[in-house]
């Protein structure tokens, strides 16, 4: 029997699509099943649905009207109720049913607002995906609103990384038992054979929602799973706990290259490839799919895969929004008199707003717009690149595994620096990299964790001086610990490691702010945002936070001067430094009186309780006008652009 299934990713930001849903989507559809993936807020997911079996009713009362068209106005109506929105409705559909078009709006719209929508749910299962433990909020929010859209709450299926790690805690909040983690046995499910997580990935259910994931051109897979190793800070010895060495991915991609077009590069979620026995083998298997170093690719015709989709009936729901995309973007895109050929014939197809495009209209457009289509789409040739984007575990780097990196269009390198224990591994790691010409490394600098502050300065000091030695590119990515199973800690990002404390956390990251959260090449750069040395960096973790992110301003007006000279030992004994540290260390400035009586350090604190960001920001502040006059004077530009050329100098 044929069921219902929904796909739901949680409303957070994330860079990479969720693969064991795809994984889902291709399992249930094996199965005959109907397969929808929503993202985003779950009440407009519910207003669109109750919308869908709106416009079928409508449609039944009057064939007449086209009803798709008033589609804002109907979801506005079903969301708010308002009788203003309804009587235009009623009045423009020029309908010869009011009364009755009239009490099935307002029945639609009741079903809505009085949440009648609960009792009537329409989904067989619902497969929830989870991720960041710091996440936790809105995934347990998702999980519950979840439960009114099943009709068996026992069919809710929620795993990934926070249903694994925090199982306990989940089904405490929401009742629900989640699946520890990989779909890798059969029958974990239903009563089959089939096991999920060997199933190729379904990329049609990403073009059902309207968030658009950083990295979306590429076959996303795995050549290994598991890790030999059980980091204390990582998940993913607990997600995947037996290593295996060697997952065959040509036929993954020639299924992918045929139901969905090729795609550009390959990103790989293996977490320790480089302790894979079959390291040779997995090398030799990215390059005979098409990863050779150099290698160009062009884009496939997606119009036409998109509308053979269409015509097989595969994922309609998708491919309906992709076409209407396609088209959208072929008439951006094109000039004159094809412009306007294109133009009208969409509009006389009604393929100009996507809440009004149809199948079979869009099908027969293509006709017509083929021609066109192929005229100008991007036929550019681009290289082609491979990432390991879990990134590569120095300790098992050799020399001849980094020549055979080399060997494939890996881009960028990533290379684990967790800690200066690693350093001459890492080292060695970065400078194989440059002998073989792989030209560009990146990497996650973990801090917060059993680190000391001057150790995350060392790492980042280490790359940007091996970027100048080595003349390549190493893009270090500071990312802070967070514990994944601490119950304090799970539900939020406040965790402060054994050597940190909370204001040098807090300058880290205003510091990283201003950088984009990398540092690369750029000696001088570097040494601007976190110091000269030790000494300074230090200086710039006590500095106040304001400070740090309007630096080039409250340079110019005098404060850091001032402020420097008030936070030094001329000014402070020895006595009352360590008091006004202890204090500048909790981060914690509402009431100086109750904080300290010494009148050397009340001075300096004033600096962080007075001038915060909000003075700054508030139009009635003396300093907001100072700001205002200090942009407009091209006094910041100037600073910029002296800071650019330091960068384009190194």
């Amino acid at each position: 029997m044929k069921r219902k299934i929904l796909l739901i990713e949680p409303d957070y930001k994330n860079k990479y699509p969720p693969i064991g849903l795809m994984k889902l989507a291709t399992y249930h559809r094996i199965l005959g099943d109907d397969v929808r993936f929503y993202k985003g807020d779950l009440k407009n997911f519910i207003i669109e649905e109750i919308y869908y079996d709106l416009i079928k009713k409508l449609c039944s009362i009057d064939k007449n009207v086209s009803w798709k068209k008033y589609q804002p106005f109907i979801l506005n109506y079903i969301k708010k109720g308002t009788l203003s929105i309804l009587n235009e409705l009623v009045k423009e559909s020029g309908s010869q049913h009011k009364p009755l078009i009239t009490e099935w709006l307002k029945y639609y719209s009741s079903y809505y607002r009085k949440g009648t929508y609960k009792d009537n749910p329409k989904w067989d299962r619902v497969c929830i995906t989870t991720l960041f433990t710091f996440h936790w909020k809105i995934t347990i929010g998702t999980i519950n609103y979840a439960k009114c859209l099943v009709k068996d709450p026992k069919e809710i299926k929620v795993g990934g990384v926070l249903a694994t790690v925090l199982h306990k805690e989940l089904k405490k909040e929401t009742g629900i038992i989640s699946y520890e983690g990989l779909l890798d046995k059969p029958s974990l499910l239903d009563n089959n054979d089939i096991v999920v997580d060997t199933l190729p990935l379904d990329y049609s259910i990403l073009d059902e929602i309207d968030y658009k994931y950083p990295e979306n051109n590429g076959y996303y897979g795995y050549m290994t799973r598991g890790c030999v190793r059980k980091c204390p800070f990582c998940v993913v010895w607990k997600l995947e706990p037996k290593f295996n060495h060697y997952i065959p991915l040509e036929k993954k991609i020639q299924t992918t290259a045929k139901e969905y077009g090729e795609k550009r590069n390959l990103l790989l979620l293996d977490n320790n490839v480089l302790a894979s026995k079959n390291f040779d083998r997995i090398i030799d298997e990215i390059k005979e799919n098409g990863f050779i170093k150099g290698i160009k690719f062009i884009d496939p015709d997606y119009l036409h895969i998109t509308i053979k989709n269409l015509k097989k009936g595969v994922n309609d729901f998708a491919y309906i929004r992709k076409a209407f995309n396609l088209y959208a973007e072929l008439l951006n895109k094109s000039r004159g008199e094809d412009k306007q050929n294109i133009y009208d014939i969409l509009e006389e197809r009604k393929l100009l707003t996507l809440y009004t495009a149809e199948k079979r209209n869009i099908i027969s457009a293509y006709t017509d717009l083929k021609e066109y289509y192929e005229k100008y789409r991007n036929k550019t040739p681009k290289l082609r690149y491979v990432d390991f984007n879990q990134g590569l575990d120095a300790r098992y780097m050799t020399e001849e595994k980094m020549k055979r990196l080399s060997e494939i269009p890996i881009k960028p390198l990533r290379i684990a620096f967790d800690s200066m224990v690693f350093k001459e591994k890492y080292e060695q790691s970065v400078r194989w990299a440059a002998k073989y010409k792989i030209p560009e490394v990146s990497n996650y600098l973990l801090y917060n964790f059993e680190d000391k502050p001057e150790e995350l300065y060392q790492r980042l000091d280490m790359n940007v001086n091996l970027c100048e030695e080595l003349d390549m590119s190493i893009f270090s990515f500071p990312m802070k610990y967070l514990p994944i199973d601490l119950e304090k800690y799970y539900m939020n990002r406040n965790y402060i490691g054994i050597y940190w404390n909370k204001k040098y956390l807090r300058a880290i990251q205003a510091i990283l702010n201003s950088t984009k959260g990398k540092i690369g090449r750029g000696l001088s750069f570097f040494k601007k945002a976190f110091g000269q040395n030790l000494d300074e960096f230090f200086e710039l973790l006590y500095m106040p936070e304001t400070y740090l992110i309007y630096r080039f301003f409250f340079e110019s007006i005098g404060y850091i001067d001032e402020w420097k000279h008030e936070f030094s030992y001329n000014n402070l004994q020895k006595k009352d430094m360590l008091l006004a540290k202890k204090i500048i260390e909790t981060n914690e400035f509402g009431n100086l009186d109750s904080l300290t009586i010494n009148g050397k350090v009340k001075k300096l604190l004033l600096h962080y309780s007075l001038i915060t960001r909000e003075s700054v920001s508030n139009p009635k502040s003396k300093l907001y006008k100072l700001k205002q006059d200090f942009d407009k004077s091209g006094l910041l530009n100037l600073e910029v652009e002296k800071y650019k050329k330091l960068i384009d100098n190194d």
